[in-house]
């Protein structure tokens, strides 16, 4: 899982630090908190991304496509939650939001990483830098919602493909997916 808000830059610049700080809490309450209701992990906040798995055998992990199924899920139930936080904004006035959500289903490096003075837990690898790009065909796309073949191939429902889509850094293209009504 992979999110990101859309023209944050501009938004910081128009609102106070005060009021873009409330705003995105509210947003990621939105992405982060339909990632845990639904029993993923976020593993990290990337300035206005989140960084989320939904991890596959283990202690508690899923099989694949429990896995797939549960972050498509929690995709949906952050979407009708960007929803209800759009609904509120327009009431006041306030412009709406956007947004991406991209899945990836791959195998990731799971650990702690960095400095001695400074470490991290998190996912590294080829998966989690295809699950970032993917969300960001989202925007280039004009879908709120993509998900890679490796997801889809391991669910039933009504997809639709958006076509093989060429990823910075990544050699091979990748055939994407969004819901059929979304």
């Amino acid at each position: 899982w992979f999110s990101d808000l859309r023209d944050s830059t501009p938004l910081a610049e128009r609102l106070g630090r005060q009021e873009f700080l409330a705003v995105l809490n509210d947003y990621l309450e939105c992405m982060a908190g339909a990632v845990l209701y639904h029993g993923g992990e976020v593993l990290r906040f990337i300035g206005d991304a989140a960084l989320a798995i939904f991890p596959i055998g283990g202690s508690g992990g899923w099989d694949a496509a429990e896995a797939c199924a549960v972050a498509v899920d929690a995709a949906g139930d952050a979407m009708d939650r960007m929803a209800a936080l759009n609904a509120v904004r327009a009431g006041a006035g306030e412009s709406r939001l956007g947004y991406g959500i991209g899945l990836h289903l791959g195998h990731v490096m799971y650990g702690s990483f960095g400095t001695p003075s400074r470490i991290e837990f998190t996912v590294i690898g080829a998966a989690a830098n295809e699950a970032a790009r993917i969300e960001g065909q989202c925007k280039a796309l004009g879908v709120n919602f993509l998900a890679s073949e490796s997801v889809v191939r391991n669910l039933d429902g009504p997809w639709r493909c958006l076509g093989a889509q060429r990823l910075k850094g990544i050699s091979r293209a990748i055939d994407v997916f969004t819901l059929s009504e979304v």
